[in-house]
């Protein structure tokens, strides 16, 4: 698997594909066209809503160790502008976490995983969700990018870690699943009842594997991209319980 980004370059990241969202925002000529990845949503309900989740995180990461989510101030000092009250609320996140730093524990939604609690794994899901954010705000504007294979990469292990993490008891036969990235990166996923397990690959066939690049595998996940935007071999109806298994409302 690849190594995670050191907590400087997580907050760079969340910098760069925030400004990616926002260019793509400034190129649009609609902010209300719907947001086909996200159909629920206008271009413009989108950007608010990670200006939204920018602000909360920064008060989580801010009120430290907690058994509940902060609340978060008012907005009312934030800039009428869209674009630029959306570059507010990323640096009032970038703010909060490198005040932190890398290891300050605090309340987080996935407390049942294995991922830890505290100020660099919201970096690392804050990453994350600036990123799949950026390609829907891009595919809504008409000009849907690759993730960046440094993002993409991690994102795919961060995701092994918080969604099937948190998704609770896998409700099918076990599975082995194999994710294989052009960029030279590889997942084995042993999925039984206990949850989701990356293993060393040991020989043993897996029951499906989806290949593709690390930018299609992440997006897939998502559901942000259909199934075969990848190369899915094997048992069709594996991988379709994998994509289904974690609550990505």
């Amino acid at each position: 698997m690849p190594q995670t980004p050191s907590f400087e370059d997580l907050l760079t990241l969340i910098e760069d594909r925030s400004a990616a969202l926002r260019g793509s925002v400034a190129g649009s000529p609609d902010l209300d066209v719907r947001v086909p990845s996200c159909p629920d949503w206008s271009l413009r309900e989108l950007v608010e809503h990670v200006i939204q989740v920018h602000r909360f995180w920064a008060a989580v990461v801010a009120a430290g160790p907690s058994e509940k989510p902060p609340a978060v101030a008012a907005d009312d000092a934030l800039p009428v502008d869209l674009s630029a009250r959306s570059a507010a609320a990323t640096e009032e996140l970038i703010a909060a976490l490198r005040a932190a730093g890398p290891a300050v524990d605090c309340w987080t939604w996935w407390g049942d995983s294995d991922v830890p609690e505290n100020s660099g794994s919201v970096a690392r899901h804050q990453v994350q969700e600036a990123a799949v954010h950026a390609f829907d705000a891009q595919l809504a504007a008409g000009t849907p990018l690759p993730v960046p294979a440094v993002v993409a990469l991690d994102g795919i292990t961060e995701f092994i870690g918080v969604s099937h993490g948190t998704a609770g008891s896998w409700p099918h036969g076990p599975a082995r699943i194999g994710l294989y990235a052009t960029e030279g990166e590889s997942w084995i996923l042993d999925i039984t009842e206990s949850g989701s397990h990356v293993v060393t690959d040991d020989g043993r066939a897996a029951d499906a594997t989806l290949r593709g690049s690390a930018s299609e595998l992440l997006l897939t996940l998502h559901g942000r991209v259909p199934l075969d935007t990848a190369r899915a071999e094997g048992d069709r109806t594996t991988l379709e319980n994998l994509l289904n298994w974690p609550d990505l409302s």
